[in-house]
């Protein structure tokens, strides 16, 4: 964002006032939605010290944070506002109502900016352009469109539809990852614990013997002198290269591509990975294309959904595609993510005037794949988590039993 200082004229009294927008037009439109006066001179200026602070303090005293909201109570706020809009109550009354009823800090700020704006005469796409950030690309799309077509409270349906569509796929993931996630942890836990608590009780007995200690045996006694000695290093250099990792994540662009790309290539979470981003990205251009926006801002906008930066940029390919005059199929054939049948499929839609039911049967199979996936995680990832349990038990087993069986030979 950029800084511009705007002298303006009231009768016969001068003022000046600062204005944050990203260019000079846009600073020229919120000063002439503001009334103050005649503009007598716009001017840019560096971003000072004191703006700097006061900026920081404001966003930390403020309830509107730099972050999305919250997406369930987000949707609850998009269904309310849809089905009293639906109803033909005014726009403002609507929202005024909304704001009463939210509990959330952070939308009921937004949307009471929202209700101010609107009644000071701006219009809703100029006052939720404001929350970019924190509503997101495709709600600022959304409305616009039913701003500007008359269809506000329709798109407002089919902004809800979606982000439920995304909130249920994510709650889907969480749900079918929380069993082996805690079986790894517990197990884990339980390994470190029987290591540190039971080895250390034969190790004295095993030194006395004299005798050469088998493999398990060495290594079970050299993990509990690294955890005992090292632990709280190794504990600590683990915290401090994962927040490395994901400052670096969040700075880096290629540090992004790269750990999304690996991402993709872990088994079983890298499909179901591949497959939500897709079936999201598809879902979501194909509501906007047939809600009648542009291919290209349509495109833009579903490729902000899709988190994995790595997949992102693939299929960025067929936007340039679509802006240089190629058709459409043979962006998502250049994008290197979809398969011959579905190219075929997109290229048959296209070119039989039948896009939309083409791009729902294609977001159908990729949601079926990933639904597979999720709803069979548990059977999938159950024989690593045997051989984990395995090699587990096979390990202290060998380690503590194989030094009695040598000591009973010998004694023999």
């Amino acid at each position: 964002m950029k800084y511009f200082k705007i002298r303006y004229k009231i009768g016969k009294k001068k003022d000046s006032i600062i204005i944050e927008a990203e260019n000079r037009i846009n600073a020229i439109e919120q000063f002439m939605q503001m009334q103050k006066g005649v503009m007598l001179e716009i001017k840019e200026i560096p971003e000072s010290l004191w703006m700097k602070l006061k900026k920081w303090i404001q966003s930390h005293q403020s309830p509107i944070k730099n972050r999305p909201v919250n997406l369930e109570r987000y949707i609850a706020l998009l269904d309310q506002l849809a089905i009293m809009l639906d109803a033909g109550l005014p726009l403002n009354f609507s929202l005024e109502e909304i704001v009463k009823n939210e509990k959330d800090p952070m939308l009921k700020a937004i949307f009471t900016q929202i209700l101010e704006d609107i009644e000071s005469g701006m219009s809703l796409y100029a006052s939720v352009e404001r929350f970019k950030r924190q509503l997101g690309t495709l709600s600022l799309s959304l409305f616009r469109l039913g701003e500007e077509t008359g269809t506000l409270s329709e798109q407002v349906a089919h902004l809800s539809k979606i982000y439920q569509e995304i909130l249920d796929n994510r709650r889907k993931f969480r749900k079918a990852t929380r069993y082996p996630i805690f079986i790894i942890v517990a197990m884990s836990i339980a390994f470190a614990i029987v290591t540190v608590m039971v080895i250390p009780q034969f190790e004295e007995f095993f030194k006395e013997s004299g005798m050469q200690l088998p493999l398990p045996t060495r290594f079970l006694l050299w993990f509990e002198h690294s955890l005992i000695d090292f632990g709280p290093y190794i504990l600590a250099g683990a915290v401090g290269i994962s927040v490395f990792l994901g400052i670096l994540y969040r700075k880096n662009y290629k540090a992004q591509l790269f750990m999304d790309k690996m991402l993709l290539k872990i088994m079983i979470i890298g499909k179901a990975t591949l497959y939500a981003m897709v079936s999201r990205f598809i879902y979501i251009f194909k509501v906007l294309h047939d809600a009648g926006i542009p291919m290209i801002e349509a495109m833009d906008i579903a490729l902000q959904i899709v988190e994995n930066r790595f997949l992102q940029e693939r299929m960025r390919r067929i936007a340039m595609a679509i802006e240089e005059g190629r058709s459409l199929y043979q962006g998502f054939m250049e994008s290197g993510i979809f398969e011959n049948m579905v190219v075929e499929m997109i290229k048959a839609g296209e070119v039989g005037g039948g896009l939309g039911k083409m791009l729902q049967k294609v977001n159908k199979i990729y949601k079926d794949r990933f639904d597979y996936i999720v709803d069979n995680i548990a059977v999938l990832i159950e024989p690593i988590l045997i051989a984990a349990i395995a090699g587990f038990v096979l390990t202290l087993a060998l380690g503590i039993f194989l030094p009695m069986w040598n000591l009973t030979e010998v004694a023999g």
